[in-house]
């Protein structure tokens, strides 16, 4: 005996074959939309920083610090001829020109200006009283020693330039390391991180360089 086949049993199974896969495709979106993606954990991380906090006071602060490093390295760039300074000086630039970029981006991101009433460090507990010499934080050249520097040439500004760079970098690492322990955003506290120990070692390389010149920090 032959059997028939029901082609309304076939067009069923079509249809229920056709909502599963439907079902399937829909819960994999939805996880996908409810799984939050790294970048968008990253972006939440970046806005959640308030006025008043450690991770907008670090980023005013160092943003400065990181611009008049900048400012002195462009200075001995054009007063050497001495490749490792000049190697230092484009590294700090780079590296530091960048950084400032990032920390004014997420104050942007935060909906925060870029400057703030409160007197510098108020984030750490420090309470600064202006000094009048234009060094702003502790660490930062004054007026006085950005102008020696200008006037100086060949080993006298390399000489000034890593000592005036060492002494900024120390007061930069002991920011760093506050903004790390008091920041409640991970990208401050990974950023705070990287500035320790990226300036710690040019700390080391340039008193490397200030004991070849018959100098010291």
């Amino acid at each position: 005996m032959t059997s028939v086949t029901n082609p309304f049993s076939s067009t069923r199974r079509m249809v229920l074959a056709g909502a599963v896969v439907l079902l399937l495709a829909v819960g994999l979106v939805a996880l996908m939309v409810g799984r939050p993606s790294s970048a968008s954990s990253s972006a939440r991380a970046a806005q959640s920083a308030a006025e008043g906090s450690a991770d907008a006071g670090f980023a005013r602060d160092m943003a400065i610090h990181h611009q008049q490093a900048v400012e002195m390295s462009f200075i001995v760039r054009d007063r050497t001829e001495d490749e490792d300074v000049r190697r230092l000086a484009y590294d700090i630039i780079n590296t530091q020109a960048n950084q400032r970029g990032m920390m004014l981006g997420w104050l942007e991101q935060w909906g925060l200006p870029k400057s703030s009433a409160e007197p510098p460090m108020t984030w750490m507990g420090h309470t600064m009283k202006p000094t009048g010499d234009g060094s702003l934080m502790p660490g930062m050249a004054t007026t006085a020693e950005l102008k020696e520097l200008k006037a100086a040439e060949g080993e006298a500004a390399e000489v000034l330039f890593l000592q005036l760079m060492t002494v900024h970098h120390r007061a930069g690492v002991d920011m760093a390391r506050a903004g790390a322990e008091k920041a409640g955003t991970d990208v401050i506290r990974n950023l705070a991180k990287g500035m320790v120990n990226g300036q710690e070692s040019e700390i080391g390389l340039m008193a490397t360089m200030l004991k070849a010149r018959g100098a010291h920090p």
